[in-house]
C-alpha cells in the first residue's frame, strides 16, 4: 500500500507538471510580442553604402546579407583561390553548397570583401530585411532621391538612370559590363549622415569625394549561364521586394529569427537561429557584433564591425537553400 501511495502522489505530480507546462505554453503562443522594428531614418543610414548599386546588385546583396556565415565562407575561398578567374572561377563557384545570392556576389569580389569586412552591418542589413522587408526598399528608394536632389546620381556612360513615377531605377548601361559605383555613403546623399559606428571603407568601393565615380566594369558574360547569374536578380519596387527568377525572393537563412512570424505565434523562422539583439541605441548590433578579424570576441556597446579570422569555409551555415 505504501509503494501504491508513493507511485500514485508521483503520477500526480508528473500531471500537474505537465498541465502546468501546456497551460504556459498555450499562453507564450497567445501572448503578442512587440516587434523591435528599425525607423526610417535607421533604416536610411543602414542600406547608404549599397543604395546607389543598380538594382539587381542591389537584390544580391539584400539576399545575401541574410548568409552572413556564407558571405565569409565565400570571401574567404575567393581569397584562398586567386587564381580561379572567369568561366573556371563561376564553375567551381557553382559547385558551392552558398546560397544563389552568395554565389552571385562571386561576380564582385569586392563588395563581397566589404560586406565580409564590414560583417556587423551586414548581418543587421539581413536582419532587417528579414523583418522590415518593405520598409528597406523604401529606405533605399528614399536615398537614391536624396542623391538625385543632391545632383549625384544621373546617367552617366556606365550606369541608366531613370524614374518611373515615385521609383528610381538604376540599370547598367551596357548588357554585358556592370560598374559598381563607388562613393562616400555618408556624404553622397547631400546633408552628411551620421557615419554607421565601426564602418570600414573597403578600396574601390569609396570614393572621397561628394559625388559618384567608377571604376574597372566587371564582365558578367562566364556567369550567364547558371541559374544564379547576373540577369536572374531585380528589385520589385511596386512589391517592394528582391526578386529572383520572377519570383519574390524567399530567404531560408537560419542565422536571423523573423519576429514577425514569432508575433503570429509562428515560430521561428525557417528553423530558428539567432538574430541581432535590439540595442538602446536604436539600432540593432547584428548576429556577429561581439568578433571582429582576429576572431576574438569582444564587447560593442552598439553596433561596429565584425568577422572571422582564420575561417576559411566549413565549420557552420546560415541555412537551407532556394
Amino acid at each position: 500500500m505504501t509503494l501504491l501511495r508513493q507511485f500514485l502522489a508521483v503520477a500526480l505530480c508528473i500531471s500537474i507538471v505537465l498541465a502546468s507546462t501546456a497551460v504556459a505554453n498555450q499562453s507564450d503562443e497567445s501572448t503578442p510580442v512587440q516587434e523591435a522594428k528599425q525607423t526610417p531614418e535607421q533604416l536610411q543610414q543602414l542600406v547608404a553604402p549599397i543604395a546607389l548599386y543598380p538594382d539587381e546588385l542591389v537584390a544580391q546583396v539584400l539576399a545575401a546579407a541574410t548568409y552572413p556565415t556564407e558571405v565569409v565562407e565565400a570571401d574567404r575561398w575567393l581569397q584562398a583561390h586567386p587564381d580561379v578567374k572567369g568561366k573556371k572561377l563561376a564553375k567551381e563557384v557553382n559547385k558551392q553548397s552558398w546560397d544563389s545570392s552568395v554565389k552571385a556576389l562571386t561576380q564582385f569580389p569586392s563588395v563581397l570583401a566589404n560586406m565580409d569586412k564590414n560583417l556587423s552591418w551586414t548581418s543587421s542589413l539581413g536582419d532587417a530585411y528579414v523583418n522590415q522587408q518593405q520598409d528597406v526598399m523604401n529606405a533605399v528608394q528614399a536615398m537614391r532621391k536624396r542623391a538625385q536632389d543632391a545632383g549625384n546620381l544621373k546617367s552617366t556612360s556606365q550606369q541608366a538612370v531613370t524614374s518611373q513615377g515615385q521609383t528610381i531605377v538604376i540599370e547598367p548601361a551596357a548588357t554585358d559590363v556592370v560598374y559598381v559605383p563607388t562613393f562616400d555613403p555618408w556624404l553622397v546623399y547631400g546633408a552628411p549622415i551620421v557615419v554607421w559606428s565601426g564602418w570600414y571603407p573597403y578600396p574601390g568601393l569609396f570614393w572621397g569625394g561628394p559625388g559618384i565615380a567608377f571604376g574597372v566594369g566587371f564582365g558578367i558574360g562566364f556567369f550567364g549561364g547558371y541559374g544564379w547569374g547576373w540577369h536572374h536578380w531585380g528589385c520589385d519596387w511596386h512589391g517592394r521586394a528582391v526578386v529572383f527568377n520572377h519570383t519574390t525572393y524567399v530567404s531560408h537563412s537560419r542565422t536571423f529569427i523573423s519576429r514577425g512570424r514569432i508575433a503570429r505565434g509562428g515560430g521561428f523562422n525557417h528553423g530558428g537561429g539567432f538574430h541581432g539583439a535590439h540595442n538602446g541605441f536604436g539600432g540593432h548590433a547584428g548576429a556577429f557584433s561581439g568578433f571582429n578579424h582576429g576572431g576574438i570576441a569582444r564587447m560593442n556597446s552598439f553596433r561596429g564591425r565584425s568577422s572571422f579570422g582564420g575561417f576559411h569555409g566549413g565549420g557552420f551555415h546560415g541555412g537551407g537553400r532556394r
